[in-house]
C-alpha cells in the first residue's frame, strides 16, 4: 500500500506492484464530498467502479448508490446535493478540508527532496482559515532549480502553470492551483513570517518596524527609505522576526490583526489549545442511526486515535433512534465500558432534533435516561431570525439539554448560517451553562472562529466534536482545534480537556443549576 492510500484509510485491491503503486486518478476527490469518507470511497470504487466526482454525480442521479451498504434514498439525495455544493465552491474558494490533505501530501514530498531543509504551508492555509483563495507553500533550500523541477514533476501535477528562479505553480487534477516559493535557509524565517500573513497583521507589524526606522518584507528588514536596497537583516527562524520588533512569537492562527499584536506587547497572548489537549470527542454516530460502524468499532478507533472517551450521540427522532431504543444503547455502552475496564469510556449520549416550535424530538423521560444530550437544528433552517432565535432559546431552557450541536446550521458551500441573534443565544447559553459545539467536520466548522471568541468572552462552555460517522472520522478533530485556536481558545475553555468523570460531574452540577433557573 502506498503512503497516500494508507493515510486516507484506503486499501488497494490485489498485491501487484502496479496496483500497490497508485490510486486511480480522481479517486481522492470523492473525499471532498460530504457523506463520503474513506470507507465509502473504497466501496464506491470497488463495487461500482466510481473514481471521480463526475461519475459519483451520475450514479447518484441514476439511483445507483443504493447498491452500497448504508446508502438509502435520503443519503443518496444528500450526497447529490453535496456534490453540487462542492462544484459551486470549486469555482470560488478552496475549502480547508480539501486544501489541508492535498498540501500535506505535497509537503511530505517536498521534505523528502534532496537539499530541502524545511517546508511549510503559508498564507490562509497556515492560518487555518475555513477556505482559501490560493494554496501556497514555502521551502528552504540551496538547490532551488532542482527542487522546482521535482515539484513540477509531482504525480498530482496535472499541468505546470508557471516557473521561475524561486517559484513555480502547478494545477492538480482537481483544478487546484498550488504555488511554491523557495528561499535559501538563511531567509527562511523572514519569508515564512511574511508570506503567512495576514496582510493586516503584516501592516501592523510594519507600523512597529517603521518606528525603529525599518521596513519588513519577505526578504528581511530594510532601512526605511531604502526599500529597494539590500536587506540589513534576514532571519533564519520566524521567531527572530518577532523578537526584532520586541514581540514574542505569535501562533499563525491568531495573525488576523484582531488584537493579537497588542496582546503580545502586553504579555497577554493566550496559550491556545492543541490537539494533544483533547481527552474526548463530544459527537459521533454509529449503526444505531446513520453511522457506518458499530459502537464497539467507533470506541476502538477513538481509543487508537489517542482519546480517552467519546460521547456517542446517534440521531434521535423521526429519522433516527426511537425512545424505545434507550435500553439497547445503554446496554451496549455498558458492555463496551466493561470491556475497556477503565482504559477508555463511552458516555451514553443522544443528538435530538429541535423542532420548529423549539420542543425536542424525544420525550423528557427518554432524555432523562441519557448521560449527555445534544440538541441540534436538522430541519427548517430558513425561518426568520426572531423565530429561529426563539427556537434555540427554548432548547437552551430545556432541563436536559447539555450542548447545542452545530449551532448556526451552516453547511459550507451548500447552506448559509441560519438567521440567529447570536448575542442573545450566547448570553442565554452562558446563563444556563449549556455548551456550544465547535463541529470539526470540514463542511461545517460551526461555530466559526468569531463566534467562538465571543462565546469564550461570555463564559460559554465549548466542546469540539468530530461528528464522526465511521472509524476514520476522528481525524477531523484537528480542524475543530484550528477553529478553536483562531478563536483564542485555551484548554480551560473546552470540555474536551476534562476527563470523562469530570464531564459527568459537570453535567450533574449544570443540571441542578439549570433547573433552578427555569
Amino acid at each position: 500500500m502506498n503512503e497516500q492510500s494508507r493515510n486516507l484509510g484506503l486499501e488497494l485491491p490485489g498485491e501487484g506492484a502496479e496496483l500497490q503503486g497508485a490510486l486511480p486518478p480522481g479517486l481522492l476527490s470523492l473525499l471532498n464530498i460530504a457523506g463520503i469518507g474513506p470507507r465509502r470511497t473504497q466501496l464506491l470504487w470497488q463495487e461500482l467502479g466510481i473514481t471521480s466526482v463526475e461519475e459519483l454525480a451520475g450514479a447518484a442521479s441514476a439511483g445507483q448508490l443504493h447498491k452500497i451498504k448504508g446508502i438509502g434514498p435520503i443519503t443518496e439525495q444528500k450526497i447529490l446535493e453535496s456534490i453540487r455544493a462542492w462544484q459551486r465552491q470549486r469555482s470560488e474558494r478552496i475549502p480547508l478540508g480539501m486544501a489541508w490533505p492535498l498540501a500535506n501530501d505535497i509537503l511530505d514530498a517536498l521534505r523528502a527532496f534532496p537539499g530541502v531543509s524545511a517546508a511549510e504551508p503559508v498564507g490562509s492555509l497556515r492560518r487555518m482559515r475555513e477556505s482559501l483563495g490560493d494554496l501556497g507553500l514555502l521551502a528552504a533550500t540551496d538547490a532551488a532549480e532542482s527542487v522546482i523541477a521535482r515539484f513540477c514533476a509531482l504525480p498530482m501535477a496535472d499541468a505546470v502553470v508557471e516557473t521561475g528562479p524561486e517559484h513555480a505553480a502547478i494545477r492538480t487534477g482537481d483544478g487546484v492551483q498550488v504555488d511554491l516559493r523557495v528561499v535559501p535557509p538563511e531567509r527562511w524565517g523572514s519569508a515564512l513570517q511574511y508570506l503567512t500573513g495576514s496582510h493586516a497583521h503584516n501592516l501592523h507589524l510594519n507600523t512597529i518596524a517603521r518606528e525603529q526606522g525599518l521596513v519588513l518584507s519577505e526578504h528581511g528588514f530594510r532601512r526605511l527609505g531604502d526599500e529597494e536596497g539590500p536587506p540589513i537583516r534576514v532571519c533564519a527562524e520566524e521567531a527572530e522576526v518577532y523578537a526584532a520588533l520586541g514581540l514574542p512569537w505569535i501562533v499563525p492562527e491568531l495573525r488576523e490583526d484582531r488584537g493579537e499584536i497588542t496582546a503580545a506587547q502586553e504579555g497577554q497572548l493566550p496559550i491556545v489549545v492543541t490537539r494533544r489537549d483533547l481527552q474526548g470527542d463530544f459527537q459521533c454516530h454509529t449503526t444505531f442511526s446513520d453511522g457506518d460502524d458499530s459502537l464497539e468499532d467507533m470506541a476502538q478507533a477513538a481509543h487508537a486515535a489517542g482519546l480517552r472517551y467519546i460521547v456517542v450521540s446517534d440521531h434521535a427522532g423521526r429519522d433516527g433512534l426511537r425512545p424505545e431504543a434507550c435500553d439497547a444503547v445503554l446496554a451496549e455502552v455498558a458492555r463496551i465500558n466493561r470491556q475497556f475496564a477503565g482504559e477508555f469510556r463511552v458516555i451514553a449520549g443522544v443528538e435530538v432534533g429541535i423542532q420548529t416550535d423549539g420542543t425536542l424530538e424525544w420525550p423528557d423521560e427518554a432524555l432523562a435516561r441519557m448521560e449527555f444530550v445534544i440538541a441540534s437544528f436538522h430541519t427548517d433552517f430558513g425561518l426568520p431570525q426572531a423565530q429561529m432565535t426563539a427556537r434555540l432559546l427554548a432548547a437552551l431552557r430545556h432541563p436536559y439539554v447539555d450542548m447545542i450541536g452545530h449551532p448556526t446550521g451552516r453547511f459550507l458551500g451548500k447552506r448559509e448560517s441560519s438567521a440567529l441573534n447570536m448575542e442573545i443565544v450566547l448570553q442565554a447559553a452562558a446563563d444556563y451553562g449549556v455548551a456550544f459545539e465547535i463541529n470539526a467536520w470540514p463542511q461545517r466548522l460551526d461555530l466559526n472562529d468569531m463566534y467562538v471568541r465571543r462565546a469564550t468572552a461570555l463564559g460559554v462552555p465549548l466542546a469540539i466534536s468530530s461528528s464522526a460517522h465511521d472509524r476514520d472520522g476522528f481525524a477531523v478533530l484537528e480542524f475543530g482545534v484550528a477553529v478553536a485556536r483562531r478563536g483564542w481558545v485555551s484548554a480551560r475553555h473546552l470540555l474536551n480537556t476534562r476527563s470523562a468523570n469530570e464531564i459527568l460531574d459537570w453535567r450533574k452540577r449544570r443540571l441542578l443549576r439549570h433547573r433552578g433557573k427555569v
